[in-house]
């Protein structure tokens, strides 16, 4: 037998060996090999009510602790994000022209502070921004699959919805709407 070949069969067998059980077996839990090992620990669910502290960039503390009794927008976003981009200023419309609602905008992505500023000197928004570690971003978001990521927080402090992709005005107020909260309007 060639090596290429015997290499094949390895491969291929090691692969069969990490395949999901099929039928009966895929149903039932995963067994350790000895009663004294640990089980694997659980996933952390996501807090109920998200914690969110951080520096804007201009130098301001952001407490999303603070802004309870309003309705707050928390987008996660990036420079070079066309959709992004889109919905930029109808969000900062939306914090300018509604009382109840705050908007913060997390740029998610590696730019230094004085590249950020600039891009903002060209894109201006009305609500602030602050730019997050990649590699560290806050433990009581799910990291962005995708940009841009929204998520709106209730007046008490939780998680009302979560948008993936870009997200309008008019989106916004019809879910705080939808979670009981003053309608488009009103």
């Amino acid at each position: 037998m060639t090596a290429n070949k015997l290499s094949f069969l390895l491969i291929a067998a090691l692969l069969a060996a990490c395949a999901r059980p099929s039928g009966e077996e895929a149903s039932q839990p995963a067994r350790t090999k000895s009663p004294e090992a640990p089980a694997e620990p659980a996933a952390t669910p996501t807090p109920t009510v998200p914690t969110l502290q951080l520096a804007t960039l201009d130098g301001k503390p952001f407490d999303l602790a603070t802004h309870r009794g309003r309705w707050v927008v928390v987008n996660f976003w990036a420079t070079w994000c066309a959709p992004c981009l889109k919905e930029m200023p109808e969000l900062s419309a939306l914090d300018a022209m509604r009382e109840h609602i705050e908007v913060v905008g997390l740029a998610y992505e590696e730019i230094e502070p004085e590249a950020m500023r600039a891009f903002l000197v060209e894109h201006p928004v009305a609500y602030p921004v602050a730019i997050l570690d990649v590699y560290d971003p806050p433990k009581d978001f799910e990291t962005p699959r995708g940009l841009p990521m929204t998520y709106l927080i209730a007046p008490d402090g939780k998680v009302a919805k979560r948008f993936l992709g870009p997200v309008t005005a008019k989106e916004i107020e019809a879910a705080i709407a939808a979670a009981g909260g003053p309608k488009v309007g009103a």
